[in-house]
C-alpha cells in the first residue's frame, strides 16, 4: 500500500501531513488555482511551512486562532492550511457582516492576527481600534503585506501535537446582535469528513470547482477531502452562472459543491446545454432545502452523480441523498450516512414511534467540540439518550418513509436560508426593535424564486409615528450585512398570536402570500 493511501486508511490524520505527503510524490502537479494564480503541491507545501513558521515566530501556539476576512484566493487557502500545520485554528468570517458583528466575532475567537485583502478594508477599519495585527492577503493598504510577513523560504516550522478534539476552525453561524455563536470543529471532525469522500471519487484526478466562500462551511465539506485526496481546487470567488460553466469546461472539472439556488441559476442559463460537462463525477448540494423537480432537471441535463447532504455546521448525523440512484426521492434528503445515528423526538425529549414525526438530532464522529465560550449553548444543542450518548439537536422537523429516507417538514428553529446563508430573524427583530418607530416586529421566511427563501418584517408602528415602511426598510439595511437584508417590510396593525402569546408566524406567511 503506498504512503498516501495507508495514510487515508488510518482512523484519525491530519489534513496539513497529507499535503505534505502529496508534495513528496507529485510536487509539480497543480494543488490550487484561481484567476489570477497557480499552486503546485510543491509550492503549497512550502508555502504552508513558512506560513506555520511565521505564525510560530509572532507567539502563536497550538490552540490559539487567526480570523481570516476576505474573498476566496489561492493565498488564502494557502494560509488557512498553513495555520493548520502549525496547530493553529482559523476563524473565517464573512466579508459581508456588519463592522460591529465582524468586530464581535474576532473578539470572541481570541483571533491574535487578522488576515484580510482590499475588498474588506472599508469594514475592517471600521471593526475596532486596530488592537489586533492585520495582514493584508493581496498587497493592499488594508494590513502588513502578507509577503513580507512570510518567514523566509526553506523555513521549517516546529512540530506540533495533536488530537481529535484539537481546534481545526471555528465557523460563525449568526448574527448582528448579541453574542456570536461560534461552532468549534475538531481535527477529528474533519477527518471524518475526508474519509467519508473515498466513496464519492476523490483522487489524484480529482479537479474541484468551488464558487462558495471559503469561509463556509459548505464550501469546507468539499475543499478538505479534495485537497487531501491530492486533487486540484479552482476558486471562483464570486459565482455567475456564465462564469462558472465557462470554468467547469476549461477545467475539465469532475467535483462540485453548489447550493440550490446556484443550481437554478445554473439550470436557467440560456446557454446551459451548449457547454460540455461530460467530465463531472460528482456534483454536491447543502445548505438549503433542495426542490425536487430542480434535483430531476439536474439529473437530467448534467452528466455525472448528484449528491444532497442534509446536517448542520455543528455536525452530528448526516443524511445523505445519492439522487441519481434515487430518483424516487427527491423529495427527502436521503439516509443516513455510515456511522450517522440519526433519531427523531418529540418536544419531551423522548424517542417518537417509528412513522411519527419528531425533531431530528443526530450522533456521529462528526461532531463540533462545542460552541466557543458558551458552554450553555453547547449544552442547548445538545441531546443525550438513555445510555448517555451525545446527540446534536437540529431543530427541523421530519419523518424517516417506509424506506428509511428522511422527509423533513418545516424547521422547529425559524431560520431562514436565503441563497445558502442562514439568517436569524431574532436577529433582524432586535435590530428593527432599535429604531424608535417599532412597537413590535416579527420577521418570518418567505419563498423566492431568487434566493429560494428571503426574509419579510411585519411592523407595529408606536401610535402617532409618520416613518414611512420604506425610510424603515432603508435604516434597517444600513444596520445589517448584504445577506440579511429585508425582501419588503409591512405595517401591521397587530401580530396575531396564540392563547399564549406567541406570535403565529405561519399566519404571516400565509398573508404575504396573499
Amino acid at each position: 500500500m503506498s504512503p498516501i493511501l495507508a495514510a487515508m486508511d488510518r482512523d484519525f490524520n491530519l489534513i496539513a501531513d497529507l499535503v505534505r505527503l502529496q508534495a513528496q510524490h507529485r510536487p509539480e502537479r497543480p494543488a490550487l488555482v484561481d484567476a489570477t494564480r497557480e499552486l503546485s503541491w510543491g509550492a503549497l507545501d512550502a508555502l504552508m511551512d513558512r506560513i506555520a513558521t511565521s505564525l510560530q515566530r509572532d507567539g502563536l501556539q497550538a490552540g490559539d486562532a487567526i480570523a481570516i476576512c476576505a474573498a476566496s484566493s489561492v493565498t488564502y487557502a494557502a494560509l488557512f492550511l498553513g495555520a493548520l500545520r502549525a496547530g493553529v485554528a482559523v476563524a473565517p468570517l464573512a466579508p459581508g457582516s456588519t463592522a460591529a458583528s465582524l468586530a464581535r466575532m474576532i473578539d470572541d475567537a481570541e483571533a491574535r492576527i487578522l488576515f484580510v485583502d482590499a475588498a474588506a478594508a472599508e469594514l475592517i477599519a471600521a471593526a475596532g481600534d486596530g488592537a489586533i495585527p492585520r495582514i493584508a492577503l493581496d498587497g493592499s493598504a488594508a494590513g502588513a503585506d502578507f509577503d513580507a510577513w512570510l518567514a523566509p523560504a526553506e523555513a521549517r516550522p516546529a512540530a506540533v501535537a495533536l488530537q481529535s478534539t484539537s481546534p481545526f476552525n471555528i465557523i460563525y453561524s449568526s448574527g448582528t446582535t448579541g453574542e456570536p455563536k461560534g461552532i468549534v470543529q475538531g481535527h477529528g471532525m474533519r477527518w471524518a469528513h475526508v474519509r467519508r469522500g473515498a466513496k464519492y471519487g476523490y483522487g489524484p484526478d480529482t479537479v474541484t470547482l468551488l464558487s462558495t466562500p471559503l469561509y463556509a462551511n459548505t464550501t469546507l465539506v468539499v475543499f478538505f477531502p479534495t485537497i487531501a485526496y491530492g486533487g486540484c481546487v479552482v476558486l471562483m470567488p464570486k459565482f455567475d452562472a456564465a462564469g462558472y460553466l465557462k470554468l467547469a469546461q476549461h477545467h475539465r472539472v469532475t467535483h462540485t459543491m453548489l447550493v440550490p439556488v446556484q443550481y437554478q441559476r445554473l439550470m436557467a442559463h440560456p446557454d446551459f446545454d451548449t457547454f460540455d460537462l461530460s467530465s463531472f463525477h460528482a456534483k454536491f448540494s447543502t445548505s438549503a432545502p433542495f426542490n425536487a423537480a430542480l434535483k430531476a432537471d439536474v439529473l437530467k441535463r448534467w452528466p455525472g452523480g448528484l449528491i444532497e447532504f442534509y446536517g448542520m455546521t455543528e455536525g452530528g448525523g448526516t443524511c445523505i441523498l445519492e439522487a441519481h440512484l434515487h430518483p424516487t426521492k427527491l423529495h427527502t434528503v436521503g439516509r443516513p450516512a455510515e456511522g450517522s445515528d440519526i433519531r427523531l423526538i418529540d418536544d419531551a425529549g423522548r424517542e417518537v414511534a417509528r412513522g411519527e414525526a419528531g425533531e431530528v438530532v443526530g450522533h456521529s464522529a462528526g461532531m463540533m467540540v462545542g460552541y466557543h465560550r458558551q458552554p450553555e449553548r453547547t449544552r442547548e444543542a445538545e441531546w443525550f439518550d438513555p445510555d448517555g450518548k451525545r446527540f446534536i439537536r437540529t431543530g427541523d422537523v421530519g419523518r424517516f418513509d417506509e424506506d428509511g429516507f428522511l422527509v423533513l417538514f418545516d424547521r422547529k428553529k425559524d431560520m431562514i436560508i436565503s441563497g445558502g446563508f442562514n439568517i436569524y430573524p431574532s436577529d433582524l427583530e432586535a435590530v428593527l426593535r432599535g429604531h424608535a418607530a417599532v412597537a413590535d416586529v416579527a420577521v418570518v421566511g418567505v419563498p423566492s424564486v431568487q434566493w429560494g427563501e428571503t426574509p419579510v418584517a411585519f411592523v407595529v408602528r408606536h401610535a402617532g409615528d409618520d416613518t414611512s415602511a420604506e425610510a424603515l426598510l432603508q435604516w434597517t439595511h444600513a444596520q445589517v450585512g448584504k445577506t440579511q437584508r429585508l425582501a419588503r417590510l409591512q405595517y401591521i396593525d397587530e401580530l396575531p398570536r396564540s392563547a399564549i402569546g406567541k406570535v403565529l408566524k405561519r399566519e404571516l406567511r400565509e398573508r404575504d402570500a396573499r
